[in-house]
């Protein structure tokens, strides 16, 4: 959401650490700091020349403004090492210096440039509207908070603008969108950032959800930092820390240590798993997990196979170690992830800490959502762009509070506000903690029991609240029946190459036209490659004679990718495919089911109005498949719509009932990614199917972009 600019135009980004020029004396080094801007600024310039578009259109309007995107990530790490509260006018004053520094001098350099280069070729005709945009920047600047805010940012912040508008008053700019402010969630990691863009620190301890599985454990390292400059001793930084993030040994732990354990059966060798294992887990029972000590060390202390596997197991609780022992170890050897009740920590220097979510399990302090909202209002005047932010809210948060947010966001004028509950979604990429939610018995007792109307034809479908009735019509088909095909039956045959590689696709038909059957050859491909999608062909012709709905086949083997794949030559509507198999389903899905949208040509006539049923009783009208594409005009005007047909409407009913039926197995986002293209790649983030946005891929999960910062 931090790329908002003219349509048809893309932008490249570059984010600054800002705690790398961040002294140990608490001071901010803003020569280095304008260096760094500068450099990334002329690079990203010249990547404007250099970088490939996918679109013409794209190029043309990229080259004629040349938008940049330059930020800044770790500002809530930065805030914190400075003993600034993220939520204060100190914060604000400071987050805005620092945005209205890197804007400034970015636009300085851009005037630089144009002096050199010449501006971007739109700056003629928008000449007048983007200076007075720039005053307005500079005015802007002026009325930051001095008094909040350190001289020397404040100063800076007005000489660059100074500087920005008199160079462009004379020479233009080269660029017409300097600045943005990305998240960068992937490349914080890189940039060894405890936070992400303007963020505030998530939590001070967190887990981050792995595309392939399983978690891994980030410590924020800016509150030792924090700590020595509001002055504790070393002696109480180490304290703090320990109470944070543990003691990550058995040594000295209460109850759950290297004695009692021994005396419990465990091995030094076995107990060096565990301390290896300690550093990353959610708790202390993760670490004595079958997959750490061996399945080995499970038989041997007594842990069958079958009472591991039993819900909630714990191998402390069966050594004899109470819950209560458990969780006061857990607290030692682990820590307690939050900062509340730390020893030594006055209460004035609590709001430092503050993370946008509670943190662990006893937390309770957690900053307000319109803090977000006022960080955000006070950066937005120095940049060209949005921001990308999550305003985070607890779980327990009400809709008006929702509605609060979004109309604070308004007055303050921001471009973009993302919003996001913790815990509205099934999977997060990031937590604070592992607690398990406990199921309520009553509410499964309460789901509602599948309705069995779906397990007949609609015809034959006579059912009442409590009970299914039998009383079925004399040669109605039950699902699960096979209907078999003619013994001399119509079809057609499609010869086409995909990727250079020859297929011969046949189908067979019902008397009324449906689809009952497929026979696919590829015969130079070799015999085991023949065999596996002769045998795929039988499968699929079986599945539609027992009742498998066409529009389920092409649902599930669309976009289905593998080689041989690529242009496709021979069919008049399709012609390109990622795999034989999405071809011949693309193929199929256009003869029987008028899927047009799967269909790169579309067949070029036009649908006539649906006719009633009743018109078809007497003779089945002409099955699609004895068409030829694309159709002449004479052909199309007497042409049937077949989907008004009882057989299609049954088959559709049929398919959206089969469908409501399986969505009751998985979560509603996954019975909508079902129905999505499935050429997607997984999000590196929470590792769900991605959907195409742009050029590029977004998660519906997470809300990751894939390709972008």
């Amino acid at each position: 959401s931090e790329y908002m600019f003219l349509d048809d135009t893309a932008c490249n980004l570059a984010s600054v650490n800002l705690t790398k020029f961040l002294r140990e004396d608490g001071t901010f080094d803003v020569g280095g700091y304008r260096h760094a801007c500068r450099v990334f600024f002329v690079a990203q310039e010249v990547l404007v020349d250099l970088s490939s578009y996918p679109t013409a259109q794209i190029a043309r309007n990229s080259h004629d403004y040349r938008p940049l995107g330059l930020g800044y990530a770790n500002l809530g790490s930065l805030l914190m090492a400075l003993g600034v509260p993220y939520d204060s006018r100190e914060g604000r004053s400071i987050a805005a210096s620092l945005t209205a520094i890197m804007c400034g001098h970015a636009y300085r350099a851009s005037a630089q440039m144009a002096a050199s280069k010449g501006p971007f070729p739109g700056f003629a005709r928008n000449r007048e509207p983007m200076l007075r945009v720039m005053r307005m920047h500079r005015d802007q600047a002026y009325a930051i908070d001095r008094d909040a805010c350190p001289v020397d940012l404040y100063r800076a912040a007005c000489e660059d603008w100074d500087e920005a508008v008199g160079l462009g008053e004379s020479s233009g700019y080269r660029n017409a969108q300097a600045t943005v402010l990305a998240p960068t969630g992937t490349i914080g990691l890189l940039m060894d950032c405890d936070t992400t863009g303007i963020e505030p620190d998530f939590a001070l301890v967190k887990f981050k959800k792995l595309a392939g599985g399983g978690y891994f454990k980030i410590v924020n390292q800016t509150v030792p930092r924090a700590l020595r400059r509001l002055g504790y001793s070393e002696r109480e930084v180490q304290e703090i820390v320990a109470f944070i993030s543990g003691t990550n040994t058995l040594l000295a732990a209460p109850h759950v240590n290297r004695r009692t354990l021994r005396e419990k059966g465990f091995t030094d060798v076995e107990l060096g798993k565990v301390e290896a294992a300690i550093p990353g887990v959610f708790d202390l029972d993760s670490a004595f997990a079958a997959w750490v000590i061996g399945e080995d060390a499970y038989e041997r202390l007594g842990a069958s196979r079958e009472l591991r596997l039993c819900k909630g197991f714990s191998l402390l609780e069966h050594l004899g170690f109470s819950r209560a022992h458990i969780a006061e170890a857990g607290d030692t050897i682990v820590g307690r992830m939050t900062i509340e009740s730390a020893p030594h920590l006055r209460d004035e220097h609590y709001a430092i800490f503050d993370c946008a979510n509670r943190c662990g399990k006893t937390g309770q302090r957690f900053l307000a959502p319109m803090s977000h909202v006022r960080m955000m209002g006070a950066t937005q005047p120095f940049l060209s762009g949005a921001i990308s932010k999550t305003v985070n809210l607890p779980n327990e948060a009400t809709v008006e509070e929702i509605e609060a947010v979004y109309e604070e966001g308004w007055r303050l004028g921001l471009k973009a506000v993302a919003l996001y509950r913790d815990g509205c979604k099934a999977s997060q990429p990031l937590s604070t903690g592992g607690e398990k939610k406990k199921e309520d018995k009553k509410d499964a007792a309460a789901q509602p029991t599948i309705n069995p109307e779906p397990l007949l034809t609609p015809m034959a479908a006579s059912t009442t609240s409590t009970q299914l009735s039998l009383d079925i019509a004399p040669g109605t088909r039950l699902y699960g029946q096979r209907e078999r095909l003619p013994k001399r039956r119509k079809g057609f045959t499609q010869e086409a190459r995909v990727g250079g590689h020859k297929i011969f696709l046949r189908s067979g038909e019902y008397e009324d036209g449906r689809l009952g059957e497929i026979f696919i050859d590829m015969h130079k491909e070799g015999a085991a490659f023949r065999s596996l999608m002769n045998c795929f062909a039988m499968s699929v012709s079986i599945g539609l004679q027992y009742g498998v709905p066409l529009q389920t086949y092409v649902d599930q083997f669309t976009f289905t990718r593998f080689e041989p794949q690529g242009p496709v030559e021979g069919h008049p509507n399709v012609k390109f495919a990622t795999s034989i198999v999405d071809f011949i389903f693309r193929a199929l899905g256009v003869e029987y089911l008028q899927r047009y949208d799967l269909a790169h040509i579309k067949p070029e006539h036009d649908n006539p109005p649906a006719l009633e049923t009743s018109q078809y009783l007497g003779t089945p009208p002409e099955p699609p498949s004895l068409r030829h594409l694309p159709e002449t005009t004479e052909a199309a005007s007497a042409r049937r719509d077949t989907r008004s047909l009882p057989h299609t409407r049954e088959a559709t009913a049929r398919s959206a009932a089969m469908d409501e039926g399986l969505g009751d197995a998985g979560s509603p986002l996954d019975a909508q990614l079902d129905t999505m293209m499935g050429d997607a790649p997984v999000c590196d983030v929470c590792g769900h199917i991605t959907v195409r946005n742009g050029a590029c891929y977004k998660c519906l999960n997470c809300g990751n972009s894939m390709g972008c910062s």
